[in-house]
């Protein structure tokens, strides 16, 4: 049996997905981007503060489903362009420490959803 996970805190699907999935305990949560949720708006003004509202919007979720980043067990990052790693790296690591920091990969991609920099999704217990 799955549970879908809904908020209002994270931007709305843009198209057939769900923000997140538990199933069998573990929750799986789309790919996140820098939409702000209370505006519909993207902030991509720089790479730093679009990795903060994208990790504000899992937080979001994650919270959601009753849980939060030290439960996270893997994440993906997918970036538009490597030469933003090492500032998505900086944002990103203020959410996790070294004892509670998730397995992980980087992908730079060609294109990612609305032409953002930066999509991060996850998988985490409950």
């Amino acid at each position: 049996m799955k549970k879908i996970i809904q908020t209002k805190n994270a931007p709305a699907p843009v198209g057939p997905y769900n923000q997140a999935i538990i199933a069998n305990g573990i929750l799986y949560c789309s790919g996140q981007i820098a939409i702000n949720p209370e505006t519909g708006k993207l902030e991509i003004s720089d790479i730093k503060s679009e990795t903060v509202r994208v990790m504000e919007n899992i937080r979001a979720v994650l919270t959601e489903a009753g849980t939060n980043f030290e439960n996270v067990i893997k994440c993906t990052i997918f970036m538009s362009d490597m030469a933003d790693y090492s500032a998505i790296n900086e944002v990103y690591s203020r959410y996790f420490s070294n004892q509670t920091a998730p397995a992980r990969e980087a992908v730079e991609v060609a294109n990612l959803p609305k032409y953002v920099n930066v999509e991060i999704s996850c998988i985490a217990t409950v």
